[in-house]
C-alpha cells in the first residue's frame, strides 16, 4: 500500500531550522514547567506513600473525604475522583507510608463514614516506602540511560562498522555511571552529565549515526516528560515502561530512514549530501506515516476505551509516537547532515 506518491520531493532538510526552533520551544516550555513544579509529579511508586481507592453508594464531596483523612492524621491527602460519575469512586494518595493492614483499612472506613455519613467500600490500599521509591527512581533512570548506550553500539556497528569503538565507549560510560551510583551520587545529576559526555565523545569519535539517533531519542523523552509536567499528570512506573517503548518505536523509525540515507549515499556519490538525505526521507515517508497512523489508531482506541488504569500510559505512548515520527524526519536526519559536514 502506498499512502504517498513515490515521486514526492518535500524539502524537509530545507525546513530543518523551523524544525529545530519548534523542538527547542517545546523543550524549553517543558523545562520551565518542570522547574515551576519542582520536577515531574511523582506517583507513590517513586515518591513513596500510601495509595487508597474507595467507593461510595452515593455522591460525597471531596472536602468531606479530606476531613475524614485529616481525622486519622493524613492531612495532606490528595483526593481525586476516578471512573464514571455514577461510580462515586475516589483515589486518595498521601505522601506518608502507612502499614496496609486490616486495622488501617478499618480506621479509614470509620473515619470516612464519620465525615461523609456514608459507609465506604475500600477497594485497595497500597503502600510504598520512601527507600523503595528512591531505589525505583534510580533503577528507572539507569534503565533509560543503559538502553540509550546499548542503542549506540547497535547503530554504530550497523551503519559505521565501529562495533569495538562504540562498545568500549559505551562500556566505559556505563561502568563510570554504575560506580558513581554505588557511591550514592544523585542519579538526576549523574545521568544528564553522562549523556552530555556521551554526545561529546560520539562527536569526537565521529560516531555520526549513533550521535544523531541518541539526540533524537533524548529529544523524544524530554518532550514527553515535559508534556506530562505541563498537564500535571502523574509520573509512575508504567510511564517509564512507556518511555522505553517510545525509545524502541522511535529508533525503529529512525533506522529505516538512516538505512535509506546510507544506501543513497553509496549509490549516488555525486549528489549533494543535503539533497541525498532529503531524497531518503521522502522515499521512506509513506512507510513512516502508515506505521504511525496504524499505531495511533490502536493507541487512541486504548485511550478512550481501555479504562483509567492504562490512561496515562496510553497518553504517553500517543505523545511519544507523534514526537518520535517527527524527530526521525526533522531532528535525526538533519543532525546527520550537520555531523557529516563537520567531518
Amino acid at each position: 500500500m502506498q499512502f504517498i506518491k513515490h515521486n514526492i520531493n518535500f524539502d524537509f532538510i530545507g525546513k530543518r531550522k523551523i524544525g529545530f526552533t519548534f523542538s527547542l520551544v517545546i523543550i524549553l516550555i517543558g523545562i520551565i514547567s518542570l522547574v515551576i513544579h519542582k520536577g515531574p509529579r511523582l506517583g507513590i511508586d517513586f515518591a513513596g506513600g500510601t495509595n487508597i481507592r474507595v467507593q461510595f453508594s452515593k455522591e460525597v464531596s471531596i472536602s468531606k473525604i479530606r476531613s475524614g483523612f485529616k481525622a486519622i492524621g493524613l492531612e495532606k491527602a490528595s483526593v481525586q475522583k476516578v471512573g464514571k460519575d455514577q461510580d462515586h469512586e475516589f483515589q486518595i494518595a498521601t505522601s506518608k507510608p502507612e502499614m496496609t493492614d486490616k486495622g488501617f483499612s478499618q480506621s479509614i472506613s470509620e473515619a470516612l463514614k464519620s465525615a461523609t455519613g456514608e459507609t465506604p467500600i475500600i477497594r485497595s490500599v497500597d503502600m510504598v516506602g520512601p527507600q523503595v521509591g528512591k531505589d525505583l527512581r534510580k533503577s528507572a533512570l539507569l534503565a533509560i540511560f543503559y538502553s540509550l548506550l546499548f542503542i549506540t553500539i547497535y547503530i554504530s556497528g550497523r551503519f559505521e562498522l565501529k562495533w569495538i569503538l562504540s562498545g568500549i565507549t559505551a562500556g566505559a560510560l556505563m561502568t563510570a555511571v554504575y560506580f558513581l551510583s554505588a557511591l550514592n551520587v544523585s542519579m538526576p545529576v549523574i545521568i544528564p552529565i553522562a549523556l552530555m559526555i556521551s554526545l561529546i565523545l560520539f562527536w569526537y569519535l565521529k560516531l555520526n549515526y549513533a550521535m544523531s539517533a541518541i539526540i533524537a531519542l533524548i529529544h523524544d523523552v524530554i518532550i514527553t516528560i515535559g508534556v506530562f509536567s505541563i498537564l500535571d499528570y502523574e509520573f509512575s512506573l508504567p510511564i517509564i515502561a512507556a518511555l522505553l517503548t517510545i525509545i524502541g518505536y522511535s529508533l525503529n523509525d529512525t533506522i529505516i530512514v538512516f538505512d535509506r540515507i546510507r544506501e543513497n549515499i553509496s549509490s549516488d556519490t555525486n549528489r549533494p549530501l543535503a539533497e541525498t538525505i532529503n531524497r531518503s526521507i521522502n522515499e521512506t515517508l509513506s512507510r513512516t506515516i502508515l506505521t504511525s497512523l496504524t499505531t495511533l489508531i490502536v493507541l487512541f482506541a486504548l485511550f478512550f476505551l481501555g479504562g483509567e488504569i492504562i490512561h496515562n500510559f496510553t497518553f504517553a505512548m500517543i505523545v511519544g509516537v507523534l514526537i518520535g515520527t517527527y524527530s526521525s524526519i526533522f531532528v535525526a536526519s538533519p543532525i546527520i547532515l550537520i555531523a557529516k559536514k563537520g567531518d
